[in-house]
């Protein structure tokens, strides 16, 4: 399997486990330091992140991906950039939206992980 397909299944992974609200394959599918930038600019750490499922705040009903992921590869690191359509409820509210998508993923023992997650709101083409 190449870098590409293993950074695509890694994207295809972190988007089955948000929409089942999966705490703990979320936390294996990230390093310990990984940051989420949410698409308007709020930053959160991994523990945060997490708490939204944990706490019930975030709900994720679907994520479907619209587009190919694009990767580019760079040794231990790669970046993964997609659109997706998500429904959800943060706090009671609709969250839902689509997003374009930037994954950071590092090689870490011979697995891929999350690094970090840029979310941007995609309105156009």
């Amino acid at each position: 399997m190449t870098v590409e397909d293993q950074v695509r299944e890694l994207c295809r992974r972190w988007a089955a486990a948000e929409q089942l609200e999966d705490v703990a394959a979320l936390n294996d599918l990230t390093v310990p330091d990984f940051t989420l930038v949410g698409p308007a600019g709020f930053v959160l750490d991994k523990g945060a992140w997490l708490d939204r499922y944990r706490n019930g705040a975030l709900r994720t009903t679907s994520i479907v991906w619209e587009d190919p992921v694009t990767v580019r590869d760079y040794g231990a690191a790669a970046i993964a950039i997609g659109r997706y359509v998500q429904e959800a409820e943060y706090q009671g509210n609709k969250a839902d939206g689509r997003f374009r998508s930037t994954h950071v993923a590092v090689e870490r023992d011979s697995r891929w992980l999350l690094a970090g997650l840029h979310l941007s709101t995609s309105v156009g083409p």
